[in-house]
């Protein structure tokens, strides 16, 4: 593992990669979400806790279901995209830790603190959500991963009487390059690095 991946698959993963708004009218078909999860649940966490769930919201009755909890800047390019991906957070991941990670009882590491288990469900399924970006990309999808939703309104719709709580979106599907904006400026090491 020692090899790094050729330019071409940095391209695809980085630096020709885009955030997509708009989508072509090409459907994105199961079998290719069941490939983009098995990568997705590749990538570690911590004490393998694998905390995120992941909803592929493709019908029409899902979309006019999270309609109403999307922001109005994001209402269009969702509605439009042939999947979004509720990436949520099981607030109870630690129960299936005996099984994920049996070299040590690390459920009752989660169980005495409902605070470390938040935050660890939390950032946990977020590194995980990063996972699936990349994945996507890696099987030639685009991706628009979003904040501006009300949480509350996805949570009672899609997850209600259930320990899982929505973190992010990710619209995914086809982009159509012809309405990509360049890409915004980023960081430069400078000023987002440090050694220590």
């Amino acid at each position: 593992m020692s090899t790094p991946v050729d330019r071409s698959a940095l391209d695809t993963l980085f630096h020709q990669a885009r955030t997509h708004s708009h989508w072509q009218d090409k459907p994105v078909t199961d079998d290719i979400l069941q490939r983009l999860y098995e990568l997705t649940r590749l990538g570690p966490t911590s004490a393998n806790c694998s905390p995120a769930r992941f909803v592929f919201v493709k019908s029409d009755a899902g979309k006019e279901a999270l309609k109403p909890a999307l922001s109005s800047g994001n209402i269009e390019k969702t509605m439009a995209a042939p999947v979004t991906v509720i990436v949520a957070s099981d607030m109870a991941f630690y129960e299936k830790l005996p099984g994920l990670f049996p070299h040590a009882d690390a459920r009752s590491w989660f169980t005495g603190s409902e605070s470390l288990a938040r935050e660890t469900a939390f950032r946990n399924s977020s590194l995980q959500a990063g996972y699936l970006v990349v994945a996507a990309r890696s099987l030639g999808l685009d991706v628009g991963p979003m904040s501006g939703f009300d949480a509350e309104k996805i949570n009672e719709v899609f997850f209600h009487g259930s320990d899982w709580q929505v973190n992010l979106l990710i619209n995914i599907g086809y982009g159509d390059d012809s309405k990509l904006h360049g890409r915004l400026p980023r960081l430069d090491f400078d000023d987002a690095c440090r050694f220590a």
